[in-house]
């Protein structure tokens, strides 16, 4: 799959090409996602990161079967991600979502299929922050290992080019290499200066499992229920500002031109025509040797996103993520 001429891309173990940065999709309001979706895909992004929960899929869809139809992209140029809902994790749930996911997005296959979260919930459970304690089933190695094993079919099906995970630790991914056919091609994890995550950094370059990072810039935009007291703002830090201010761009720009150096894939969220052009425009942002390391120096290793409605009651954050970010 060929991509956008100024966006370099990664290999995943299926032998794909994944463009290395991409538009994130979470959070983004119903009326104003298409537009974005349409504005990336015009000015070079090859990229983009869906999920059903969301509750955008079809309004991305309109666009994407639009933007195919008229030949203004091809679809084959393009990278698109869905993943599948915690509560559509058990095996007679699983290709259902999937062909829904497609549906609402207009599309044959999808590129990229991860599971969202290392847990499963009861089918038809309230979104998250409405869910009671029971609807929370929790992580188990044994139920995970079932659902990847639908996750699977779907990839011998051609319904999913690849498949992979999203918010699950080393010791998680372990549990289930140990009875999978297939390695996983991603893991998508929160990334960003304050949390660079480069023990699994090093564990998915191990495993030929390509690192993905959500909120790349932060996620400075994030519900209220997701901030923490003693949060940082990840994009005031003032190696980041002070190298912005020597490159002549911002803050946002400083973490993607970082990340794109180090060839891991990001997918920050905006739906303003300005700030997509500007986050692709930071891929132009040439880092020296001394910065890269001065950025490497504020990690704090703290998560900002830490998941609490997937955490059940009498369970530490700590415990949840296997003692990383906490």
């Amino acid at each position: 799959m060929s991509v956008a001429p100024t966006v370099a891309s990664v290999q995943l173990n299926t032998g794909a090409s994944m463009p290395l940065i991409g538009l994130g999709t979470w959070q983004a309001p119903k009326g104003e996602v298409g537009n974005a979706v349409q504005e990336a895909l015009r000015i070079g992004y090859r990229h983009v990161d869906c999920a059903h929960i969301y509750g955008n899929e079809a309004e991305i869809g309109e666009v994407l079967a639009a933007t195919f139809t008229g030949n203004e992209v091809k679809r084959a140029d393009t990278f698109i991600t869905s993943k599948l809902w915690p509560s559509d994790y058990a095996p007679c749930h699983v290709e259902a979502a999937c062909k829904l996911t497609l549906k609402n997005l207009q599309l044959s296959y999808l590129d990229l299929y991860l599971l969202h979260w290392p847990v499963r919930c009861r089918h038809g459970c309230p979104l998250p922050g409405q869910m009671a304690d029971e609807d929370i089933l929790g992580y188990s190695a044994e139920m995970l290992a079932e659902t990847w094993q639908e996750m699977e079919k779907l990839q011998e099906q051609g319904l999913v080019k690849a498949i992979g995970v999203s918010n699950f630790t080393i010791a998680q991914i372990d549990n289930l290499l140990e009875t999978a056919k297939v390695v996983p091609a991603v893991n998508q994890v929160e990334s960003h200066p304050h949390f660079q995550q480069n023990a699994m950094k090093d564990y998915c370059a191990s495993k030929g499992i390509v690192f993905e990072a959500y909120s790349p810039l932060g996620a400075p935009g994030r519900p209220p229920r997701c901030v923490q007291e003693g949060d940082l703002v990840v994009l005031d830090d003032k190696v980041l500002v002070d190298l912005g201010a020597k490159y002549g761009c911002s803050p946002a720009q400083v973490c993607l031109a970082w990340a794109y150096r180090k060839k891991f894939v990001t997918i920050p969220k905006t739906v303003s025509p300005s700030r997509l052009a500007q986050n692709l425009a930071s891929l132009k942002v040439k880092l020296d040797d001394e910065d890269i390391e001065a950025i490497d120096a504020i990690d704090r290793d703290r998560r900002l996103l830490v998941g609490g409605w997937a955490i059940k009651e009498g369970q530490t954050a700590q415990e949840f993520w296997d003692g990383v970010g906490c």
